[in-house]
């Protein structure tokens, strides 16, 4: 496999955080950006005092612009964007009847509008170089919906259906441009800390105790995903714990 430039959105903790370092341990150079610049520091740190290439920037994916600078501060630094991986998101859970419209609006301005953002700012890039690879972070919940997650179930449900058209745009394009959705069950990572429906935060605390897997294992997957023949394209994969039901 030869090295390649990943950006990765979300890159400060969790699924992001764990991709990154699987990543540069296998040789690629990587471009994180997340919210909180004092976490993305400590994990580009970590990085390179294991003798990976990384930079990264404050970013906000709900800002297009933003996720423009990223694209570009890839190409002023690598030269190319071969990876792009659109992982921020947000699960603030709670049944439609408690009308927490700001949650909504935030799921959706992150979880949809913010991987939009992301394919705008590295498409373009992809299809001049002739190949590229995008990676939407999905969920089982684009699969299943339940009680309190019908809003975060839509998001992830419209991260499916846009990652399947673009998929077909680019093969019918012939641009050499790959699309695959990694679609995680529980997984360990700061997500529950979005909840503020205290009984859904209870409840699915209860639940990820108990099932989650850690993150570093959707980490194997995207690094599976890239690591393909480029002939070859990961659609969709789906990763439950052994013991998640739904």
């Amino acid at each position: 496999m030869k090295s390649k430039v990943v950006v990765v959105t979300g890159a400060s903790s969790g699924i992001g955080e764990a991709t990154a370092k699987l990543l540069a341990e296998k040789g690629h150079k990587l471009v994180l950006c997340a919210r909180r610049e004092e976490k993305l520091r400590e994990v580009a740190s970590s990085i390179r005092e294991k003798g990976g290439e990384v930079i990264f920037l404050r970013a906000d994916v709900t800002d297009i612009v933003q996720m423009e600078e990223v694209a570009q501060a890839a190409i002023a630094e690598f030269g190319r964007i071969d990876v792009w991986v659109n992982n921020a998101g947000l699960m603030p859970v709670s049944e439609i009847i408690k009308d927490k419209v700001d949650e909504w609006d935030r799921m959706v301005d992150v979880n949809v509008k913010g991987v939009l953002y992301g394919i705008h700012a590295c498409l373009k890039i992809m299809r001049e170089q002739g190949e590229g690879h995008i990676i939407n972070m999905g969920s089982v919940a684009g699969h299943v919906s339940n009680p309190a997650s019908a809003v975060y179930s839509a998001t992830k449900f419209a991260v499916r259906a846009l990652s399947d058209a673009l998929r077909k745009e680019e093969a019918e394009a012939k641009s050499g441009v790959r699309v695959t959705v990694i679609a995680p069950g529980a997984v360990d990572t700061e997500l529950l800390s979005t909840i503020t429906d205290l009984d859904a935060r209870r409840d699915d605390e209860e639940f990820y105790a108990s099932t989650a897997i850690p993150a570093s294992d959707v980490a194997k997957c995207v690094d599976f995903a890239i690591d393909m023949p480029p002939e070859a394209c990961v659609d969709e994969l789906i990763l439950r714990p052994t013991l998640q039901v739904h």
